[in-house]
C-alpha cells in the first residue's frame, strides 16, 4: 500500500516509513502542499494513494465519494512523529 501523507503530518514519515510502506509520498514532495483537499483525493485515487491526515475533512470526503482512495484518518491531537510513525507502522 502506497500512501500519501498530508500537510499536517511530518514529511519524514516518508522515510521512516519506506520499508513497510513502499512508494508512499508526501503531498508536499509533489506540489500538493497548498492543494486544496479535493485535488489531492482527486490524485490520490488516480495514482492508487490511500491518504494519510489529521484532518477529518478527507473522511467527510470518502463518505461523498466513496474510495478510492482508502483514509487513514488519525484522530491525535498534538503527538510526536514518533507517535505517529508507531502508529501507523503498527496499528494494533
Amino acid at each position: 500500500m502506497k500512501l500519501l501523507f498530508d500537510q499536517n503530518l511530518s514529511r519524514r514519515l516518508v522515510d521512516r516509513l519506506a520499508a513497510a510502506f513502499p512508494g508512499s509520498t508526501h503531498v508536499a514532495a509533489i506540489g500538493l502542499d497548498a492543494a486544496p483537499d479535493e485535488q489531492i483525493w482527486a490524485h490520490a485515487a488516480a495514482e492508487g494513494f490511500a491518504v494519510v491526515s489529521k484532518d477529518s475533512d478527507f473522511r467527510q470526503l470518502a463518505f461523498l465519494h466513496g474510495s478510492p482512495p482508502e483514509i487513514v484518518w488519525l484522530r491525535v491531537v498534538n503527538v510526536t512523529t514518533d507517535a505517529i510513525h508507531d502508529r501507523v507502522e503498527d496499528p494494533w
